[in-house]
């Protein structure tokens, strides 16, 4: 079968390839860029550990990421390469290394293309599934890409199979590998209406993961699905968006699932240098959600998961910038779900300077025996001032109420009150561009 899609996909560049069309030989149809990336981010963290024996909860350290990407194009052929390092400073083995991207892409004539190796993914808002750019690792997909781009539609389809080696017996096992599912079938399509500011988008997701290591499970696959849609609408100084999804099959330990997840997003520009923003986040929780004493043991069991789970999304962007929601988990893998209610502003005080401030309030969806939904209140202030063409810094703190709820949900003393702070510069030159 991927022949065959390779085949159809390239068939008009091997139609031009036969014309015996002289004219690749004089012009200059080879393109080769190398770019580089430095992302170095300082933090200090204050509170959200549990209690513990030390006297005070704080963290400071620095991360860095550094990318190289080489990329060469000609007509109907693409190829990129970029290996990566991150981590932390003085961190024992160095950090990590490793291929970040290498791909290739056959286009066609027609809007047909494919792409086959390891990518970044990024669909709508990135929500659902996105690079994650905020962690210094990011994150990248071993995929075959094919689909047809063209005439204001955008039509993609997505295989992965993940193993852990090149197995020559024992079977198709596949557990704790780079990549968190065994499988995984996207199909996606997106359509601009013409002479309008409107654009839609339509996704569905199957996702496979390898059953446990018990005796009935180990050759078994557990699947689960997302579907739904996301909208933008950007009519003059307006910014509109919304999205809907649901979750369902079953997960890793044949549990059936049965989620959803809403929001809508509002901006509104109305001078150059203001931008105002308000939205709300809704994520199912799982019902009869029992939240536990500080030191209180037990197994809590469920029929049905009813938590949402934001699966390959870019997390940061989204619920707060503490990320304290959906990286953070709870306790026994469950949730009580979360309503994020937010609104903000950002200005534009001086040239390439942006400000932005914001409020979040956060609840649960679940209704918790003998504690109030509330969770807490964010507020959040950004700055990032571009101050050469390829090299930014930025900053921003981040400081957290927590509520009751807050604290026994996580079991720790120190949920009231959070504190976050960070600095990141960021250099991103273009090293060499060459045509030949």
């Amino acid at each position: 079968m991927l022949i065959v899609v390779m085949l159809f996909a390239t068939q008009p560049l091997m139609s031009y390839a036969d014309t015996g069309d002289d004219s690749t030989k004089t012009a200059a149809n080879n393109t080769l860029t190398m770019d580089a990336q430095i992302v170095t981010r300082g933090e200090i963290r204050k509170g959200g550990l549990p209690e513990n024996d030390f006297d005070e909860d704080l963290a400071a350290f620095f991360m860095e990421r550094t990318r190289l990407s080489l990329t060469y194009s000609r007509p109907y052929l693409d190829v990129k390469i970029a290996p990566q390092h991150s981590g932390v400073w003085g961190q024992s083995g160095k950090g990590s290394l490793n291929l970040y991207e290498t791909w290739f892409q056959l286009k066609a004539r027609n809007g047909l293309f494919t792409r086959i190796g390891r990518q970044q993914l990024s669909y709508d808002n990135e929500r659902i599934i996105g690079p994650d750019d905020w962690a210094m690792a990011a994150s990248s997909h071993d995929v075959l890409k094919a689909g047809y781009e063209g005439h204001g539609h955008k039509a993609h389809g997505i295989f992965a199979f993940n193993q852990n080696a090149e197995n020559t017996n024992g079977g198709t096992y596949y557990k704790n590998g780079a990549q968190p599912y065994k499988t995984m079938g996207i199909l996606w399509y997106h359509y601009d209406v013409p002479k309008t500011d409107l654009g839609f988008s339509i996704i569905f997701m199957n996702i496979g993961m390898q059953g446990d290591l018990s005796e009935e499970n180990i050759n078994k696959n557990e699947y689960q699905q997302f579907l739904g849609g996301y909208v933008l609408y950007t009519p003059a100084q307006w910014l509109i968006e919304g999205s809907y999804y649901r979750q369902f099959g079953n997960n890793e330990g044949g549990i059936p699932i049965r989620s959803w997840m809403a929001s809508g997003k509002v901006e509104y520009t109305p001078i150059q240098k203001l931008k105002l923003t308000a939205g709300y986040d809704y994520m199912s929780g799982d019902e009869y959600y029992y939240v536990r004493e500080k030191d209180q043991a037990g197994l809590i069991r469920h029929s049905k998961i009813k938590g949402f789970s934001t699966i390959y999304g870019s997390h940061h962007q989204f619920y707060g910038a503490m990320d304290f929601f959906y990286i953070s988990t709870y306790r026994d893998g469950f949730t009580p779900g979360l309503q994020n209610i937010y609104f903000g502003a950002t200005t534009s005080p001086i040239k390439k300077l942006h400000i932005n401030t914001s409020y979040h309030y956060y609840a649960t969806t679940t209704k918790l025996k003998k504690w109030e939904k509330t969770l807490g209140h964010a507020l959040e202030v950004t700055a990032a001032y571009q101050f050469m063409p390829d090299a930014s810094i930025s900053a921003g703190y981040s400081f957290m109420k927590g509520s009751d709820t807050m604290e026994a949900l996580k079991c720790s003393s120190e949920d009231k009150r959070l504190q976050w702070a960070w600095i990141t510069v960021a250099v991103s030159p273009r090293i060499f561009k060459t045509k030949w």
